[in-house]
């Protein structure tokens, strides 16, 4: 490695700590979420503050280095860690301060969604994150962020009051709406591309501390009735209702009926975050629909239903990704998704269509850098496996089901949900903000420092 002496001069001067491949950390420090990607770099810088932020990032300019940043990890693209260069490692800045009179959060881009929904519902205080634990704040928010709460507060981004962040020229610069008003419009939308974000500020809303959940798993066979169910259900659904339509396996475990371990199911999984009476009446139609061979309606408390997935998505699983966002259900789409998930490829294997609309769609296109407002859902294609010799099938089954799926969507695809092999779809993902976010990119940084990412090159 090329790199080695300076990445160790590099280490006897950082304030924070750096860990080198000889280091008994390392194995752990360049581990990333996803187990699909196992990548070397020369170092791993942990901060600790925006100061070990700028030193780091000055070294990796001056040395011309590549630079791969880490928050929480959880990354189906595996850019978290690259090859050879530096990681610089958040996790260790994860404060997260309250201000429960003016609602208000002040987030470090370390920290986890778990960190910030515990802080925040000491307070019964929450805005838009996603729907594991385990999920970084900080790339979920610079690519749009979306969970239980999205239709009724808008995306995570549209919660974004300011951001402090290290742009590639070593400077901690602050963006709002007042403040550096191009670069604030681009970071909430346009990824990592931008510099590195080291604390958010976020609007915080009334939600908890319970809330109610509903969950339902129908025969497999029942999947058409249950999906075209759910397109008319969800026409009609409230803003504080947000239910997702799953295809999964039915895990081996109670409360599951033992006739239906391994089996394929088609289930409801919604969370209503609002007035739990109107809830309960709201979600009577749900309760009452078809024939599930199990089904519950409860309170919970919130930060219990952010954490409701995580242990279906472990750490060190291998996992690929494809997405697309869908205008409507059609009948066809319909068919097609059936079509798709009898046979799940692996044991963690899920599809799903997370519904849009409520605040989503209300906000402006070009209010941030998000383009996506006008679709009613959003499709994500997520194979789970352990065995690196099933690679194949898995990641086959996935682009396969892919293919069929785009002549019912939009064209567009969310940018957090990206594989490593979609380079082609990155304009997708960006949409008719593209052009804009070049010149973003030109102005905050011209040499595309920071292109570990899904990369927006530069304008000119």
């Amino acid at each position: 490695m090329e790199n080695k002496a300076v990445f160790k001069e590099f280490a006897t001067e950082f304030r924070g700590e750096m860990i080198l491949p000889e280091d008994d950390q390392y194995d752990a420090a360049r581990q990333l979420w996803n187990g699909l990607y196992d990548r070397y770099p020369a170092g791993v810088a942990r901060c600790e503050s925006p100061q070990e932020v700028i030193a780091a990032v000055n070294f990796a300019r001056e040395n011309d280095v590549m630079v791969a940043v880490k928050g929480g990890g959880h990354d189906y693209a595996g850019n978290s860690v690259c090859n050879d260069g530096l990681v610089i490692d958040l996790s260790p800045m994860h404060k997260v301060e309250v201000d429960e009179h003016q609602k208000t959060a002040r987030v470090e881009g370390g920290a986890t969604v778990g960190q910030f929904d515990a802080k925040a519902q000491k307070y019964g205080l929450a805005t838009t994150t996603g729907t594991a634990s385990n999920i970084g704040i900080g790339g979920l928010a610079l690519g749009g962020g979306s969970g239980y709460l999205s239709r009724r507060f808008g995306m995570t981004i549209d919660n974004v009051l300011s951001v402090d962040i290290v742009t590639a020229e070593g400077n901690l610069v602050k963006a709002n709406e007042s403040e550096n008003e191009d670069l604030f419009w681009a970071v909430r939308g346009g990824g990592g591309n931008f510099g590195i974000v080291t604390a958010f500020k976020f609007k915080l809303h009334e939600v908890g501390p319970e809330v109610l959940s509903f969950q339902a798993y129908f025969p497999y066979e029942d999947s058409g009735l249950v999906l075209q169910f759910y397109r008319e259900f969800m026409r009609k659904a409230p803003d504080e209702l947000s239910c997702y339509a799953f295809f999964l396996k039915v895990p081996p475990v109670e409360p599951f009926p033992p006739e239906y371990h391994g089996k394929t199911t088609c289930a409801f999984i919604a969370c209503h975050s609002g007035n739990p009476e109107k809830g309960r009446a709201e979600l009577q139609s749900l309760k009452t629909f078809g024939n599930p061979f199990l089904s519950f309606i409860q309170p919970m408390e919130y930060t219990a239903i952010q954490k409701s997935f995580d242990a279906g998505m472990p750490k060190g699983l291998r996992w690929f990704t494809r997405a697309h966002y869908l205008d409507k259900l059609s009948d066809t789409a319909i068919e097609t998704l059936i079509k798709n998930t009898e046979l799940l490829p692996g044991p963690f294997t899920v599809a799903y269509l997370e519904p849009m609309g409520g605040e989503v769609n209300r906000v402006d296109l070009a209010a941030t850098a998000f383009p996506h407002r006008d679709a009613a859902y959003s499709l994500h294609i997520f194979p789970g496996w352990d065995d690196p010799s099933k690679d194949g099938e898995n990641i086959k089954w996935a682009k396969e089901f892919s293919r069929a799926m785009q002549i019912e969507a939009t064209g567009g695809v969310y940018v957090n949900l990206l594989s490593q092999d979609e380079k082609e779809r990155v304009k997708a993902a960006y949409g008719e903000n593209y052009d804009r976010l070049a010149r973003v990119k030109r102005k905050w940084d011209p040499d595309n420092f920071f292109s570990m990412n899904h990369n927006i090159v530069p304008e000119g």
